[in-house]
């Protein structure tokens, strides 16, 4: 069997449709989609759609909980995100937005011997962090269930969003991967002197993942498989004047970079990485 696992699509609509035409090119059998459907650009509506017709599984991410909730202190909140909330609201229903806040927290599967868990962010909560250079033992932690978990069994394999960034890396017989984002990639180690061509940064990215489909036998092959797309970021941002982010929508498109690197340097000092020398 083939899953696509998608990711982070935060209301890019042209990104979200040329990813789905490449998954049904590739002909997969099913596709998963990791949350955060809603958020950043002005097309969440229309994504969702998308996502219900086409995804068999659907998590949610830590955008679609806090846009889709009722905020009972908003008024306490700093004012930029009270207008972020109320504006990422306006664009979407109350049934949209009851269908965002049902949505399961994890889901797993054998695939080819290895059990495989899947959550948006880690398996305890839906908004932290977990980088690429972050440490072994924070890494192990990925693969521990928790009250949030299917089964309480430790993972062979775990696959996550959040952090827009893909890798795949191994660590006591077990391999975590991030998958990236469809409609809001960017990396995190960037250095101008140093830097690839922007574009292979900011395609939407997605993988594909085939194997045995609930076997829990090792005697079958496993495949894991990164793609990146190609899409319009131009016409994605053509109704750019009805953002209220527009300048951070379209720097996070195009430059392949958060909006905020400070949080992302602060990250790196903790983890004892010289942001001046990368």
């Amino acid at each position: 069997m083939k899953i696509a696992i998608i990711s982070d699509i935060h209301g890019n609509l042209e990104a979200l449709k040329e990813t789905l035409k490449d998954i049904k090119k590739r002909k997969v059998d099913k596709i998963i989609c990791l949350g955060d459907i809603v958020a950043k650009g002005v097309h969440p509506k229309e994504c969702l759609e998308l996502i219900k017709e086409n995804c068999d599984v659907v998590l949610q991410g830590n955008c679609d909980a806090h846009f889709s909730m009722e905020h009972k202190n908003l008024d306490q909140l700093p004012e930029q995100e009270q207008k972020r909330i109320k504006w990422n609201q306006s664009l979407i229903n109350k049934e949209d937005r009851e269908y965002l806040q049902k949505l399961p927290f994890s889901y797993e599967f054998y695939m080819s011997g290895s059990l495989v868990r899947l959550f948006h962010a880690t398996p305890t909560v839906n908004n932290r962090a977990i980088l690429n250079v972050d440490s072994i033992e924070t890494k192990y932690k990925m693969f521990l269930p928790s009250e949030n978990t299917i089964s309480q069994n430790v993972a062979d394999v775990v696959i996550y969003g959040h952090i827009h960034h893909p890798y795949m890396d191994k660590i006591y017989n077990k391999t975590i991967i991030n998958i990236g984002s469809v409609g809001n990639s960017f990396d995190v180690i960037r250095n101008k002197a140093k830097d690839s061509n922007v574009l292979e940064t900011t395609k939407s990215n997605y993988l594909i993942i085939e194997g045995e489909y609930n076997s829990k036998e090792y005697n079958s092959e496993i495949a894991f498989q990164f793609i990146k797309v190609p899409y319009n970021i131009e016409k994605e941002l053509e109704d750019e004047n009805i953002n209220i982010e527009r300048e951070n929508y379209r720097y996070e498109l195009t430059e392949g970079m958060y909006r905020d690197m400070t949080k992302i340097n602060e990250n790196f000092k903790k983890l004892g990485i010289d942001v001046d020398k990368i």
